[in-house]
Formats: C-alpha cells, structure tokens, sequence
C-alpha cells in the first residue's frame, strides 16, 4: 500500500534562514510528522500536489481512480476531505500523475492516466478537457507553463515529450523526440519558460531550449528607449523571426535510469536530477546560454 503524510520541516531549514548548516558539525535533522492523508478508502496513492499559490493549507492527492481535495486544519496537525471525484469507465483506471495549474485561480488541474491527459475544475470536481491517446504509451509526467497559462507539457513511455495548448488538445503544439528510451520527467524552469528539462530512463538529462513557444518568442524584449538608433535598427532586424528551438544540452553524468529532475527553487540557472543507483547530480544552465537569455 502507497500512502501519504504530511511533515514539517526543522526551522533551521525553513527558506530565508540564511545560515548555511556546516556539514562537518550538523546533526541529522529530523522531520516532525503533522499528519496522514488517509487514502484507505481509496487504493494507493500516485501522487501529491500542495496548491501552488495557496497558504499551505489546501492539498490534492492521486489515488488509484480518485481525486482528493484535502484541507489541513489545526496547524497542519489533521487533514480533512472536503471534495473528490472518481475517474469512471471501462477497465482498471489508475492515475499515474498530477500536477496544479498556477494559473485560474489555481481552480485548474491536469491528471494522467494510461495514455490520457485530463484537465479538471477543482471547484466542481468536472473535467474540463481530455486528451486521449497524448502519448502511445503510458504518460508520466505533466507540467505547467508557469507564465503561459494554457500551456502544459507531457512525457512518457513514447520517449516523447509534448507541449499541449489545453484550449485545442486535437494536436500537440510541439514534441520533443531526444530520448531513446521512458522521459519520467519534465520540468518548466520557473522563471526562464523556454527552458525544459527531461529526464529518461536512457541515463540522461537533456536541457532544451523551446523559445518559439514561449512567453518571449523574439528573446528579451529591450524597452525602445534604451536604445541608439543603430541599435534599434539591429534590434528590428532581430526581431522579425522567433529564435529557432533547440536541444542546449545533455548531461550524461547518470548510470542508471533518470527518476527525477527538478530545478531550484531559489536560483534559476541551478538544477538537479536523481536516478535509480541513488546518484543526486546538480548541474548549472551553461552560462553562455544564460547570459543570451539575459541580454
């Protein structure tokens, strides 16, 4: 039985402590338990979503067929259900991911199931779009454009990855075709939207840069008042033609399947993956890349 629980973390960790815990004389810190997302009723759990403009308090879980809302009470320290739905039709349906839409309202969320991508209405539980056959086998992982509001990514067993445009689902709006074997993963960075990044059962992380989908598809736009007349004139021709997509790089530090890959929530050029044998790899956006995107 998988399941799920809420802890908190020890306060000397909490973000904005700005005291770096020395390696050599740090203790072991250990999470305190608050309370257990009870998903007995419901079969196993897949997945866990905290909302992601909220207060802490409001929590989505994946279990089996069943969408769960759940509100901590109490300081956190007891998690009641206060709506949830079933995914209903033919055979076993079980979910495989999730993730929250920061966008609406954070009233959106997508769900992936076998080979379908679902979008729901966390208000009234509905589906509000679906995506059937997304991937041509099983979808793992889904994520939201953070500054595109209608834009969400899939990956899956296809050794694909696929940007979708959720108000016309008929036909990705790109795939990304660099894996030769399961993408687990895909990332949005949070604040640079045209980098992606993967991670695949093929050993390797592969860092992608999708500028003509992105909220600044003619790179960094320039205020006009910060320019000279020749450099106004550079920038007109720059801009006429999106910058063209492209794979940055591909890491290949891994031995083993790539589980997970996540960038930093405090920097954005800073970005780690983990695999199977237990290798944690923490890698930089080349700089080169960094300061095109910048200037």
């Amino acid at each position: 039985m998988t399941c799920a629980a809420v802890w908190r973390m020890p306060k000397e960790l909490e973000s904005g402590s700005h005291e770096s815990p020395d390696d050599s004389s740090s203790n072991t810190q250990t999470l305190e338990l608050l309370c257990h997302l009870d998903n007995t009723a419901h079969g196993n759990m897949a997945c866990v979503m905290w909302e992601p403009m909220g207060d802490g308090k409001k929590i989505i879980s994946l279990a089996d067929n069943n969408i769960l809302l759940w509100d901590l009470q109490e300081s956190s320290a007891k998690a009641v259900l206060s709506s949830s739905t079933a995914l209903e039709g033919k055979g076993q349906l079980k979910f495989t991911s999730g993730r929250w839409s920061p966008h609406h309202n954070c009233t959106q969320i997508a769900t992936a199931n076998d080979t379908t991508v679902r979008g729901w209405d966390t208000r009234s539980m509905r589906q509000i779009y679906c995506i059937e056959n997304a991937h041509g086998q099983l979808v793992r992982d889904l994520d939201f454009n953070p500054n595109k509001q209608y834009y969400l990514a899939s990956c899956g067993d296809d050794c694909k990855v696929k940007f979708w445009d959720t108000r016309n689902v008929t036909e990705p709006v790109k795939t990304l075709e660099e894996h030769s074997h399961w993408v687990w993963n895909v990332r949005y960075n949070h604040s640079h939207d045209q980098l992606i990044l993967t991670g695949s059962s093929d050993s390797r992380v592969i860092l992608s840069n999708m500028v003509s989908i992105s909220s600044e598809p003619f790179g960094h736009m320039v205020d006009d008042d910060e320019l000279s007349d020749q450099e106004d004139q550079h920038q007109e021709e720059k801009i006429k033609e999106p910058l063209q997509d492209s794979v940055i790089a591909t890491y290949e530090e891994h031995e083993d399947s790539v589980y997970a890959v996540e960038w930093s929530s405090a920097d954005p050029w800073l970005f780690a993956s983990l695999s199977y044998d237990g290798r944690l790899v923490i890698n930089r956006v080349p700089r080169a890349l960094k300061y095109h995107i910048l200037l």
